[in-house]
């Protein structure tokens, strides 16, 4: 993903973090993000978690 972003993989879980973008962690550890979440985030627009 964060190469979609243009950015370092950190920045992407710093996002998740802070709740810029919602994630599940597998139980080997990765994240996964929403397909849906990713296109809005791309688009600029609010994410389906933000409120």
């Amino acid at each position: 993903m964060a190469s979609l972003f243009r950015v370092d993989p950190k920045t992407v879980t710093r996002w998740a973090a802070s709740g810029r973008i919602s994630s599940i962690r597998t139980p080997g550890g990765h994240r996964r993000f929403r397909e849906s979440e990713v296109r809005a985030l791309l688009l600029g627009e609010p994410s389906e978690s933000t409120p």
